[in-house]
């Protein structure tokens, strides 16, 4: 094929509908909101669209002010893969002032909205438990998606996953690396509570640009 026909057909491509509508085609709306700390600005993309559940859920607490005063309490460090790998994590604690009922579970295979670097996912203990506290992710973290097919109720299930850091990943990066104290938490938790937890001081949505 010459350098012409090459063009032409490339331009019949590019002008055929199914190309335009592809082009056209909107991304999914995300509402930002901006969490000020202690150690920091965060600025985070909440998937309304994907995951209308869990975002209408985080964006009421920051609405409501729930989210005021509330602190980063855990750091999980994982020694594999690019480093820093884990997550921090933040919430209500189950504070029966802050905390509104549990909600919906929404797995990321159904919302498509994945666990990778800096996606906001949230903290649970079975499926259909989540509340008012949330994770962020260093690194991808592809085991905390749902997998449908799996034997296994809690793997099938995943965690719900439904935004992502859009600016501030340095501060997430500094909460993640403070100290934690070794005889904080319970579990398999323990050790990974921070010696000084980092408050989020206010959550407020951003205005649309």
């Amino acid at each position: 094929m010459t350098l012409l026909a090459r063009a032409l057909a490339l331009a019949a491509l590019i002008s055929s509908p199914l190309a335009a509508q592809d082009a056209a085609a909107p991304e999914p709306h995300k509402d930002r909101v901006l969490l000020e700390t202690t150690a920091g600005s965060i600025t985070v993309a909440v998937e309304t669209e994907r995951a209308p559940v869990t975002a209408a859920n985080f964006l009421r607490y920051v609405d409501e002010g729930r989210f005021d005063g509330i602190v980063f309490y855990r750091a999980m460090r994982l020694e594999w893969g690019e480093q820093p790998n884990g997550l921090i994590q933040a919430g209500t604690q189950y504070d029966a002032r802050r905390t509104l009922d549990p909600i919906a579970h929404e797995p990321t295979s159904e919302t498509g909205v994945v666990h990778e670097r800096g996606t906001l996912s949230m903290a649970r203990y079975a499926p259909g438990t989540a509340t008012g506290d949330f994770s962020i992710l260093l690194q991808a973290q592809p085991s905390m998606d749902a997998e449908p097919l799996s034997d296994d109720p809690e793997r099938r299930a995943g965690f719900a996953a439904f935004g992502k850091v859009v600016g501030g990943m340095d501060v997430v990066e500094a909460i993640h690396a403070m100290p934690t104290d070794p005889d904080k938490g319970e579990g398999w938790m323990k050790g990974q509570m921070l010696a000084a937890p980092v408050t989020i001081t206010t959550a407020r949505r951003l205005a649309d640009d």
